[in-house]
């Protein structure tokens, strides 16, 4: 496809910076999560509810452990680059505990990023749940 950054540094930093997404979730690291987001960041939950950067670092603190995820992981990491923008998808699988029975299932990311001033920041978070047949 025409326009797509090939830049394999550019793709290492962004794939590192989703590990550091997922890492600071799981770890509920809210100040470091803070550094990787952009000051206009915006998230689309699982709901559809949109939320401004505010909001979302506020529930970051406590999400995981609120969540009721027993494990949680990530994979099928797909990274595109067009200049200064970036996509990265990937799905999540993961076990949860909801009314006291262990529940799998997947989710479906997509992390938009914006570089400026040579730094690579999330902009835009979207998570979609993927239905279970």
């Amino acid at each position: 496809m025409t326009g797509i950054n090939k830049n394999a540094e550019d793709i290492t930093v962004l794939s590192k910076l989703n590990a550091q997404f997922i890492r600071n979730f799981t770890d509920q690291d809210t100040a470091g999560h803070d550094l990787i987001l952009h000051p206009d960041f915006i998230c689309i939950d699982n709901s559809g509810e949109i939320m401004g950067r505010e909001e979302y670092l506020k529930d970051w603190a406590t999400a995981y452990d609120n969540s009721g995820y027993t494990s949680f992981s990530y994979g099928e990491e797909y990274i595109r680059i067009w200049g200064n923008v970036a996509l990265i998808r990937s799905r999540t699988t993961y076990t949860k505990l909801i009314n006291e029975k262990l529940v799998q299932g997947n989710t479906v990311y997509t992390d938009t990023y914006f570089k400026e001033n040579g730094k690579w920041l999330c902009i835009q978070a979207q998570i979609t749940p993927i239905q279970s047949p």
